[in-house]
């Protein structure tokens, strides 16, 4: 038993400009397949989000889904490939609701909804409101700048280092999720 039942993904509701993004996306519900981890992610079918829930459900992988009702629609959500979807009232429910029901949490690329998604993840970990491994899939240096300021902001005495080493990157997705898998958080005490 790995005690990762299931973790949330974040990513594109677009497949982006890169075939690297939707092959990333793909090898990464394949890992997950081969380790029996389960998905909660944003329910769409579209997208990067599209494909990690349509390659996991192909491979015999849970797919639970969480989408506000606003977004519901045909065009987006898809309930062929879930085992589960919930529909809730607004973009704060489907956060909540994906943070309780995931073991773990990885960005793949994504636009301005997966940053806030993994930040405020990666917020509450370092204020120790989960000790849940929070990682990013820096698919072809997708998120290259993204971390070269999280370092800058580090380095500036903002963020603790400690809580810098506790974020997760990869960019091979069998390798991040064994990580994941493995992790102890430990951070300080003392949280400010």
């Amino acid at each position: 038993m790995n005690g990762m039942e299931r973790i949330a993904v974040f990513c594109g509701s677009s497949q982006g400009h890169d075939e690297r993004y939707a092959q990333a996306a793909k090898a990464m519900a394949v890992a997950m397949a081969d380790r029996g981890v389960g998905l909660v992610y944003g329910g769409g079918n579209i997208g990067l989000m599209g494909l990690v829930a349509e390659t996991l459900h192909s491979k015999g992988g849970a797919v639970v889904g969480v989408i506000p009702r606003k977004l519901h629609l045909p065009k987006i959500c898809n309930t062929i490939v879930h085992d589960e979807l919930l529909v809730v009232e607004g973009m704060h429910e489907r956060k909540a609701e994906m943070y309780r029901r995931a073991d773990g949490f990885v960005a793949l690329p994504g636009g301005i909804g997966t940053f806030e998604e993994i930040l405020e993840i990666f917020t509450w970990q370092q204020l120790r409101y989960h000790t849940k491994p929070v990682a990013i899939l820096n698919t072809a240096g997708f998120y290259d700048g993204l971390l070269a300021f999280l370092r800058h902001s580090c380095d500036e005495g903002f963020i603790k280092s400690v809580v810098m080493e506790s974020l997760l990157v990869d960019d091979d997705p069998a390798r991040l999720l064994l990580r994941m898998e493995t992790q102890v958080v430990a951070l300080p005490e003392k949280i400010i």
